[in-house]
């Protein structure tokens, strides 16, 4: 990875490390195991210019650029993008600007992000690098097949958002809100929510021929990112493991 840049005021407390003499002169605590990175990230860039060459690069560059601009081309008549360039057009990846729908309807990128489950898709770079945002990034490495999927999913899911803004669906008990939908969750003997089963669980034509299920539903996210939580056994464990060992 590269360097890690920060002000001058910062500069005191960069990481320090218990083998190499690293860090500022109040450096915290090791933040990894590698004083300077993982320098196994460099085998990867290496090995792809490698493989690829000079031409091969220029090309999947194009291939990549290409991608994002399609889709982004595709979806702009549904969701907001953001940072285009002088002729319209973006880069490798694109942006989704979702903060206006979450102001109509509450429904927020994490939401979307949850539905696109349903459909079968891990959701793209949630809120970076800007919060309330979906950042997509095809890649090169993806047909046109996949990226109409995706597209498809994502206008499909600009109308269930159209259903709350009508007043249609219910703006707490929706497919947005209460996704991902667990098998265990459809399969209940009780269905108290508004809208049917097969619409949460078949909201495209390919999920009844290759379905992905979603084991659980959603956590709390902010509780995680805020407290610590270890399912590794209590230290004690391991001591007594040791002495029988011994």
């Amino acid at each position: 990875m590269g360097p890690i840049c920060v002000t001058e005021e910062l500069a005191p407390f960069l990481p320090g490390h218990p083998v190499s003499e690293t860090g500022g002169s109040q450096a915290i605590l090791p933040v990894a195991g590698a004083p300077w990175g993982s320098g196994s990230i460099l085998v990867i860039s290496w090995a792809y210019i490698a493989l690829l060459g000079k031409e091969g690069v220029r090309r999947a560059t194009e291939a990549a650029i290409l991608n994002a601009n399609y889709m982004a081309n595709r979806l702009q008549d549904h969701f907001e993008v953001l940072y285009r360039g002088e002729n319209g057009r973006v880069a490798h990846e694109f942006i989704l600007d979702l903060r206006p729908l979450k102001k109509t309807t509450g429904i927020s990128d994490e939401d979307v992000a949850k539905r696109l489950m349903d459909y079968g898709f891990h959701a793209p770079t949630m809120s970076f690098p800007v919060a309330g945002t979906i950042m997509v990034e095809p890649t090169e490495s993806e047909s046109k097949v996949e990226l109409d999927r995706l597209c498809d999913a994502l206008v499909s899911i600009r109308s269930e958002i159209q259903e709350v803004e009508s007043g249609e669906a219910d703006p707490e008990d929706n497919v947005l809100k209460n996704a991902p939908h667990t098998a265990t969750l459809l399969t209940a003997s009780e269905w108290n929510h508004p809208y049917s089963r097969e619409k949460a669980a078949y909201p495209a034509p390919w999920t009844r021929d290759y379905k992905f299920w979603p084991t659980v539903r959603r956590v709390n996210n902010v509780h995680g990112d805020r407290n610590l939580v270890c399912v590794c056994p209590p230290i004690e464990v391991y001591a007594e493991v040791a002495a029988g060992t011994d």
